[in-house]
């Protein structure tokens, strides 16, 4: 395995893992702890979180996006490298993240996010606040989970994909 794609793959296997820490914590701890609030409040809450992301931190963006740009890099150096244990891992498991995490991202919660940035609470009543949140989180929530668990599943095979091509390469 040459030294340019095992650090590519280290990098890749490093932000996915940060990655799949904060769509894991939405699912298991930020969603569950929000579905507490009333629908004021959860909504409320849930701009305030979400607008923190799309205001661009600069932590968390070089994160998200160094992952997709990592794994991108990991997958076309797959093509080109050979390694101990074949590239057809790595290039499953880049595909996996990149569809299955970012995929979702980008089709499914981005467009919810923006939808329920929108929602001017203080206008509403409470019937109408009721259908934002009922539209809004059951989906959102359903779709985090099948997004945190492909990205512990791609964590774990990037895991398993650098222990193995770092024993059998030796």
């Amino acid at each position: 395995m040459t030294t340019v794609f095992f650090v590519s793959l280290i990098l890749s296997t490093f932000l996915c893992a940060l990655v799949t820490g904060f769509v894991f914590t939405y699912a298991v701890v930020v969603m569950p702890g929000l579905k507490q609030l009333s629908d004021k409040e959860f909504i409320r809450a849930f701009q305030v979180t979400d607008a923190i992301i799309q205001n661009n931190h600069p932590f968390f963006m070089m994160v998200w996006l160094g992952s997709i740009i990592s794994v991108s890099g990991a997958i076309g150096m797959a093509f080109t490298v050979s390694t101990p244990i074949g590239n057809w891992p790595v290039i499953a498991t880049g595909f996996s993240y990149l569809v299955g995490v970012q995929g979702l991202t980008i089709f499914f919660h981005l467009p919810l996010n923006k939808r329920i940035q929108s929602v001017n609470v203080n206008e509403m009543n409470s019937k109408a606040l009721l259908d934002q949140r009922v539209s809004f989180e059951a989906r959102w929530t359903r779709f985090n989970k099948l997004r945190a668990l492909i990205a512990c599943m791609v964590t774990a095979s990037f895991i398993i994909i650098l222990g193995l091509g770092y024993s059998i390469g030796k």
